[in-house]
């Protein structure tokens, strides 16, 4: 593998998790039903139909972008994209089974005319913590951030990422604090894979650090 570039992961990774850290903390202090209704405002049909479209840069999406423009111009990055997907996965579905009962938004809140939702998206009821779409997204931009030397990607992907997950409570689907979980998860998994990477592909002199 190519050098990585550790510089802008490192300022990724540091301003991803004091975001998250933030976020935890006012959930706590405001409660996270009145901490999520406060950013799940109604902001027209033209927002509705845009963040029902990015929240999409949280499913399958970004990884199989990702995948293709590493089989077309890194191709050195496969095995840490393949373990980003994979304990990044374990851990979201983990924890989401380790809690299957922890509400969502709409089966939280007791007054539903209060949650801003918008039609033709599907409302999930449980499954709340962590967010994987923002997991996803975070880690994505987080492999981006080593490829790609240019110091322009923090701040492109960070928007990236950060609409992803805004999108999730906009579309009435997790608190805030499940959107911490999901940064938090991806800081975990970035670094985690690159430790096993080296490991595994050192000897073979296919992973550089």
């Amino acid at each position: 593998m190519q050098q990585l570039n550790h510089s802008n992961l490192s300022t990724a990774t540091i301003i991803t998790s004091i975001v998250a850290f933030v976020l935890f903390a006012l959930s706590f202090i405001f409660n996270k039903e009145s901490f999520f209704l406060l950013f799940n405002t109604d902001l027209g049909l033209a927002a509705d139909s845009f963040f029902a479209f990015i929240t999409k840069g949280g499913e399958v999406v970004p990884w199989v972008v990702a995948l293709v423009l590493i089989l077309v111009w890194r191709r050195d990055f496969f095995w840490l994209l393949l373990a980003c997907f994979i304990i990044s996965t374990v851990f979201v579905q983990g924890i989401k089974n380790t809690f299957p009962d922890e509400p969502r938004p709409t089966k939280a809140i007791t007054n539903i005319n209060q949650v801003h939702t918008v039609e033709g998206v599907e409302l999930y009821k449980v499954h709340s913590f962590p967010s994987g779409h923002t997991s996803a997204a975070f880690a994505v931009f987080f492999i981006a951030c080593l490829a790609i030397k240019s110091k322009w990607i923090v701040p492109l992907g960070l928007i990236y990422a950060l609409l992803v997950s805004y999108s999730r409570i906009y579309l009435a689907e997790h608190f805030p604090r499940d959107i911490a979980g999901g940064m938090l998860i991806a800081v975990i998994t970035i670094y985690l894979s690159l430790w096993i990477c080296r490991k595994v592909l050192a000897k073979s002199n296919t992973f550089s650090k």
